[in-house]
């Protein structure tokens, strides 16, 4: 519990223009969070989901340009509600963000504790080489002013201190966390059925699920790739592709188109039922090529449901080859299509992968353990 008698201020600030992983994290962050302990403000983009969710639950939110490339009035914007509020602590995630809120932060006093955290180093950000030379400079002009950077993986936390070259004291690794009485393996048997009639799946069919936005970093085009090599063994089987738009969404629709898996494979769009949707599924399969700690293969094993992922950084430290799901080299559709009949030929396998997954999920990746390890932070800076 905080000492302090007076509540810590903090002032959390990220791009919110999409709800992905950083935006859940500092959700969870606010709900979890004592109201009596702290006093809790949020600036973000008037434009996503995530401000319109804040404003539902009262939460006191700012609107700030992020939308823009570069706007230099985001560091007064954040600057004056600082002073007004009388921030503690700014914590920040996102390379527009963190820049903002770095350097409005320091303009105050060294007294203002700055927190960012790592999700993925400007080096894995989705943009040109121009943009990211740019990102990257004011990344390494205003890291000097944070405090503590929090990162999601043991291999960011490998990344900050060799490659970036921050004190090693600075460097805390928090692993994301699920909200695991939201998910009941035991108990998904309506959402099944209602998803399978949806998209008229049939209740004995093989349905296999893989979730994020189409973008290069989530291999989603070797996963169509490996499509053929499953229908050979179960002609009906059907792919669920889930998630919101993105720059790579026509060129997947058309490779699809080319390797004739219109019936087989299904593009849903952006869905805020994922929970339900892995419940219907037998199997996830994240075939990325760069992830920093992707949430929703924790939430395929809350659900216990098996996984099969690419043994790339980040997910080799949510599964173990073989123990609670597959692991697979990246960019290999071959063997992405094998493990995954592997899998739907052994529905005993399956049943002990997906067990083992939620145990894991229930020991290591609990929110309540990764906000109390985020509490921990912000109060031993408040020391």
């Amino acid at each position: 519990m905080n000492s302090i008698k007076q509540p810590v201020s903090i002032l959390f600030v990220i791009d919110g223009l999409e709800f992905g992983g950083g935006e859940r994290t500092f959700l969870q962050l606010i709900r979890g969070l004592s109201c009596v302990e702290y006093d809790i403000h949020v600036a973000t983009s008037s434009e996503g989901e995530f401000f319109k969710l804040l404003n539902g639950m009262g939460i006191d939110v700012v609107p700030l340009d992020l939308k823009n490339r570069i706007n230099f009035k985001n560091i007064k914007r954040l600057y004056e509600i600082i002073r007004e509020k009388k921030v503690d602590i700014v914590h920040s995630q996102g390379g527009r963000a963190d820049f903002y809120a770095r350097m409005a932060a320091r303009m105050i006093n060294s007294e203002v504790k700055i927190v960012n955290t790592v999700a993925m180093p400007v080096k894995g950000y989705d943009v040109g080489a121009l943009r990211k030379g740019v990102y990257r400079f004011f990344d390494w002009f205003s890291e000097r002013y944070v405090d503590r950077f929090i990162v999601v993986s043991g291999v960011l936390k490998e990344t900050l201190l060799n490659s970036y070259r921050i004190p090693h004291d600075k460097v805390i690794k928090i692993y994301n966390g699920i909200e695991l009485n939201d998910y009941h393996p035991d108990d998904s048997d309506v959402s099944f059925k209602r998803i399978r009639k949806e998209f008229n799946i049939g209740e004995d069919v093989f349905l296999i699920g893989a979730v994020g936005r189409m973008v290069w970093q989530k291999g989603f085009e070797y996963l169509l790739e490996c499509v053929p090599e499953i229908v050979n063994t179960y002609s009906d089987a059907k792919i669920l592709i889930v998630g919101d738009g993105g720059p790579l969404l026509d060129g997947l629709k058309a490779l699809g188109e080319r390797l004739e898996l219109g019936k087989n494979v299904i593009f849903t769009g952006f869905r805020s039922d994922i929970k339900e949707i892995l419940s219907a599924v037998d199997l996830l399969v994240v075939p990325s090529l760069l992830e920093g700690f992707p949430m929703v293969t924790l939430e395929a094993m809350a659900m216990a449901k098996p996984v099969v992922a690419t043994n790339i950084d980040g997910i080799t430290e949510q599964i173990t080859d073989g123990v609670d799901g597959i692991l697979v080299p990246p960019k290999d559709p071959s063997a992405l299509a094998k493990a995954a009949i592997r899998v739907l030929n052994d529905k005993e396998l399956a049943r002990s992968m997906g067990l083992a997954a939620r145990k894991k999920v229930e020991q290591e990746f609990s929110v309540e353990k990764m906000i109390s390890e985020t509490e921990k932070v912000y109060l031993l800076l408040m020391r």
